[in-house]
């Protein structure tokens, strides 16, 4: 045969191989279609018992959606309302507003563990802290080298550092905001509020404070940077695996870092150095929380990240229910009042020092109701915090629920829960500890311990908090008159897991007494 009668025959092959190729990318973009459909419905199915928004089994981006929008505890809140107790938020994901099955779950001896979205809280991207800490034995022995430090046994100057720090507080009202009928001085209590906490949490962790109430000032800027830089991070830990790959070293740059001069690098920058110099070789141990923690065994790269995570963890939460009680007191004149007369009661019974001490303070019903209550109607760290189910499965609600699946909390399905805490469970109303018989107090008191978890997962900066709580509210009611300056609008609030609050000016005068 000829070249040119094998031509015509050639060319024929190619037309075939031509006509071809496009039915083959069509069938292969079919296969890959028809195997993601596949994924996502047996994804959907393993969950498809538990009800829930249709989207959210599909997807993370209801979790996301709502995070971003800063509503994600009301958006779940809501669920619960429409589907029921147990209900499903993400593909792998549920939350639960049943206390009792919180409990179960972080009881000491319980096999659930924290899940993935506790990757998201390396503040320090090169280590885990003991709220990052997902191993459960290495969070147990890490729990027990710190209980000491946190609760105050081998740091007996707690209660009169706190008292330092109110003390500073009130000289910087008294010298810079203290309004009168010719002076008008407004000041921002969001920032006050953390400036203290701040000034707190560094002087009982470092043993001196960043200086945050003598400055007047954002040291580091560190409140403005935190204020992007933790929403951030709680948005990622609903994508675990985004909040991974950015903590790779390949992203690691593009986060805060010890060098930085400013912002949330500084701080770890700060809390670096200052540990470095309690592991040099002369260092002398001092009686503050982290002279505990080197003395209970902690190394220095633990000791690091645990400084950092005081710092952020025990400022941040415990500012917001400072300043969200002062905001539903200025809201609620009766409850202001109230708590006024019993603080004039008691300093005119003698039965509160100046300033007011731990044990006094306990003492003092209306006080303990109003922080109750505050602690309640915003929980101040109302992320999901999700646990994963252990092997064999577990049944709640009645449900069966497999290995693997992620069980958040629904913060305010818990603390505004009608069955608790009574029809009003959504309004700020400190007379229902008063009012409650015995069987139901002991449950709402239960019920909101929660806001500080439960078991091996509790929180051990509780101590610290009470006695912040304790003291500040008696010893500026007792002092000052605060009024709102914006009444239409008192401040400006969005949830990111922790409660972002901002622009909350009052006037403060002497009270007449």
């Amino acid at each position: 045969m000829s070249a040119a009668q094998e031509q015509p025959q050639g060319h024929r092959l190619q037309g075939l191989g031509s006509a071809t190729a496009p039915g083959t990318v069509i069938a292969l973009a079919g296969a890959l279609v028809l195997a993601y459909l596949t994924h996502v419905f047996v994804v959907w199915y393993r969950l498809s018992h538990v009800p829930g928004p249709f989207l959210a089994a599909l997807s993370k981006y209801w979790m996301v959606k709502q995070s971003l929008k800063g509503r994600q505890p009301t958006a779940i809140k809501e669920a619960n309302d429409k589907y029921g107790s147990l209900v499903r938020i993400g593909p792998n994901e549920l939350v639960t507003d049943d206390p009792d099955v919180l409990r179960r779950m972080m009881a000491v001896r319980s096999p659930y563990t924290r899940g993935p979205w506790y990757d998201a809280m390396r503040f320090d991207p090169a280590r885990d802290n003991l709220l990052s800490t997902r191993d459960d034995v290495a969070h147990t022995n890490m729990r027990a080298k710190m209980a000491a430090g946190y609760s105050g046994k081998e740091n007996e100057s707690m209660e009169s550092t706190i008292e330092a720090q109110i003390a500073k507080l009130i000289e910087l009202i008294e010298t810079k905001y203290l309004s009168t009928a010719q002076q008008y001085r407004p000041m921002d209590l969001a920032q006050k509020c953390q400036y203290f906490t701040l000034d707190v949490i560094s002087h009982l962790a470092f043993g001196a404070p960043f200086g945050y109430l003598v400055q007047d000032d954002d040291v580091y800027d560190y409140i403005k940077m935190t204020a992007a830089v933790i929403p951030a991070m709680l948005v990622l830990a609903n994508v675990p695996t985004l909040a991974n790959v950015l903590q790779s070293r390949l992203f690691r740059g593009l986060l805060p870092k010890a060098s930085d001069k400013v912002g949330f690098g500084a701080f770890i920058g700060v809390a670096n150095k200052v540990v470095a110099e309690r592991f040099e070789p002369d260092a002398a141990s001092r009686p503050d929380m982290l002279g505990s923690f080197i003395r209970h065994g902690l190394t220095q790269p633990e000791a690091s990240g645990e400084a950092l995570l005081q710092v952020i963890a025990g400022s941040d939460t415990s500012a917001s229910t400072i300043r969200l009680v002062m905001l539903h007191l200025l809201g609620n004149p009766a409850a202001y009042r109230k708590l006024q007369a019993e603080i004039d009661k008691s300093i005119a019974a003698g039965a509160i020092s100046s300033p007011i001490k731990d044990v006094e303070a306990r003492e003092m019903p209306y006080l303990q109701a109003v922080i109750k209550e505050g602690l309640r109607i915003k929980p101040p760290a109302s992320g999901a915090f999700f646990k994963t189910v252990p092997a064999g499965g577990d049944v709640i609600d009645g449900k069966f629920i497999p290995a693997g699946t992620q069980i958040g909390s629904s913060p305010f399905g818990i603390h505004h829960s009608k069955k608790v805490f009574g029809e009003d469970a959504g309004l700020f109303r400190p007379e229902r500890w008063l009012e409650a018989d015995a069987d139901s107090f002991a449950l709402m008191t239960s019920t909101v311990d929660l806001v500080f978890h439960y078991g091996k997962f509790q929180c051990l900066g509780k101590t610290v908090a009470f006695m912040e709580f304790n003291k500040i509210f008696v010893e500026l009611l007792r002092r000052f008159d605060f009024a709102l300056v914006n009444i239409e609008k008192p401040a400006e609030i969005s949830n990111a897991g922790i409660w972002i609050i901002e622009n909350f000016f009052v006037r403060v005068t002497r009270r007449e007494v």
